[in-house]
C-alpha cells in the first residue's frame, strides 16, 4: 500500500468519525484562540484529518491521490523504498502545519476563528508536483486547462490575496501556507534536479497537450 492510499484511509476515518461524534470534531480541529492559550499544538496537525463535509473530503482526497501517488513515487526512486515513503510522509505532514500556521498567528487572539481540512497538506502535494512537470497540464476550476506552472503562480497570488482581504469561510491562508511549503520543501529535498527544473521551464510548453 501507498503512503498516499495510507493518508486517504486515515484521514476518511477520521473524519467519519469526527462526523458523527462533534466532541470529536471540537477537539481535533485548528483554534488558534485555543492552541495559544491552553498550549493544545496537537490541533495544528490534527485539523488536517477533519472535514466539514463529505464532499470537502471527497474533493481533497479525489486531488490527493491524482497528484500524492506521482509525488510519491519520485521519493522512492529519489530516496528508496524506505526512507523515500518516510520522507513523502513527513512533508505531507509538514504540509497540514504550514498550512495552519499563518491563521494560527493571524487569529490567536481572536476566539472566534477555526478551520479544518487537508488543503494545505494536498497543496503542498500539487505544488511539488509542479517542480517535476512544470509544462503539465492541470485544470483551472476543473475544467479549463492551463500549463502547472501558470496554475501554481495563480494559485499562489489568489490565496494570499484572497487570504488576506477575501471575506470567506474558505482558509486560503490556509492554502497559501501549504503551497509556500510545496515549493520550499520539495525544493530543499530535491535541490540535485533544480537545473533539471529550470531546463524543463526554459524548454517551454508542449502545445499539442493543451
Amino acid at each position: 500500500m501507498t503512503v498516499t492510499l495510507l493518508i486517504i484511509i486515515v484521514t476518511g476515518l477520521v473524519s467519519y468519525q469526527a462526523f458523527n461524534n462533534r466532541n470529536i470534531f471540537e477537539k481535533l480541529k485548528h483554534h488558534p484562540y485555543i492552541e495559544h492559550r491552553s498550549k493544545e499544538f496537537f490541533r495544528l496537525l490534527s485539523a488536517g484529518f477533519l472535514h466539514g463535509s463529505m464532499m470537502h473530503l471527497a474533493i481533497n482526497m479525489y486531488v490527493l491521490y491524482g497528484f500524492g501517488q506521482y509525488v510519491e513515487s519520485k521519493f522512492l526512486l529519489t530516496f528508496g523504498q524506505i526512507e523515500g515513503r518516510a520522507y513523502y510522509l513527513l512533508f505531507y505532514l509538514i504540509g497540514i502545519l504550514a498550512g495552519c500556521a499563518p491563521t494560527f498567528f493571524k487569529h490567536k487572539n481572536n476566539p472566534g476563528f477555526s478551520s479544518i481540512g487537508a488543503s494545505g497538506a494536498v497543496s503542498s502535494i500539487l505544488l511539488a508536483y509542479v517542480y517535476f512537470d512544470p509544462w503539465g497540464t492541470l485544470l483551472l476550476f476543473f475544467v479549463i486547462p492551463i500549463p502547472a506552472i501558470v496554475f501554481a503562480v495563480l494559485y499562489i497570488v489568489y490565496s494570499s490575496f484572497a487570504g488576506n482581504n477575501a471575506d470567506s469561510r474558505i482558509d486560503h491562508l490556509g492554502h497559501f501556507g501549504g503551497a509556500v511549503w510545496g515549493v520550499i520543501g520539495i525544493i530543499a529535498l530535491m535541490y540535485s534536479r533544480f537545473d533539471v527544473f529550470i531546463q524543463q521551464l526554459m524548454m517551454g510548453p508542449d502545445f499539442s497537450s493543451f
